[in-house]
């Protein structure tokens, strides 16, 4: 089943003081069936996040159409969803996982977890034991379980940021750069939930630094350059 469809997409960026159009990224097009994994690549500046930014509507497309097929919705062009469509969608269906952790304050570690499962329906009870469940998985130090996250170092922070978002199990996964700050075997757990949320049919968008941690994982590359999409041989990339 077809679950993002991405035709003629476009965005620019407006320079006010200078009165000026920037250019980030036009003519987007690619296709993606459940549980597939699109890597996208290309240089620094080349427009990578902004093609999710604008998936998850951080910003607003100025041209073409993101049709994803909602479980609530139906098909729904994400670029011109009402505001609350959008606020459903993040909550239930639309995962995003960044560098940079964004969260309430005075919000513990544990409780955000549990949360992002209870804003789903989820009864407390099973939102306690999967908070714990994925916070175990990720290796974080229960002693930090209860623990404000501005207390964290970097790598705490990331991985936090990934359990939130993948343990809602969405159907729809963004990935930008999420494990930039970690160090090898905090990437082999990212890599492990990537591939049991793919098995559980979850369709992800990811953007990684490193080329080799995305190898066996994508069914599909799209390269900002040529600005057109291959089949991963293998799960294997090639940047260039």
């Amino acid at each position: 089943m077809t679950i993002l469809e991405v035709n003629g997409f476009g965005k620019a960026f407006t320079i006010h003081h200078l009165n000026k159009r920037i250019p980030a990224v036009g003519q987007v097009q690619f296709t993606l069936h459940t549980g597939e994994f699109i890597g996208i690549i290309g240089k620094s500046g080349s427009g990578k996040s902004t093609i999710l930014k604008s998936i998850y509507r951080t910003y607003l497309p100025d041209r073409g159409e993101i049709l994803y097929n909602s479980k609530q919705f139906g098909k729904i062009d994400l670029a011109r969803a009402t505001e609350r469509e959008i606020i459903f969608l993040r909550k239930n269906e639309i995962g995003y996982v960044s560098q940079f952790l964004n969260v309430m304050p005075r919000t513990t570690c544990r409780e955000l977890v549990q949360n992002a499962l209870l804003e789903m329906g989820e009864i407390k009870e099973n939102a306690q034991v999967e908070a714990e469940k994925v916070l175990t998985h990720f290796e974080m130090d229960a002693e930090l379980w209860d623990s404000y996250p501005k207390t964290f170092s970097g790598g705490e922070k990331l991985r936090l940021n990934i359990a939130i978002a993948t343990v809602k199990k969405p159907r729809l996964l963004l990935l930008d750069e999420p494990t930039a700050s970690l160090d090898q075997k905090s990437k082999i757990k990212v890599r492990e939930m990537i591939e049991k949320l793919k098995h559980q049919g979850t369709t992800l968008i990811g953007i990684f630094h490193d080329i080799e941690f995305m190898e066996g994982l994508c069914d599909k590359v799209f390269e900002m350059k040529s600005n057109k999409v291959s089949v991963a041989s293998d799960g294997v990339l090639h940047e260039g």
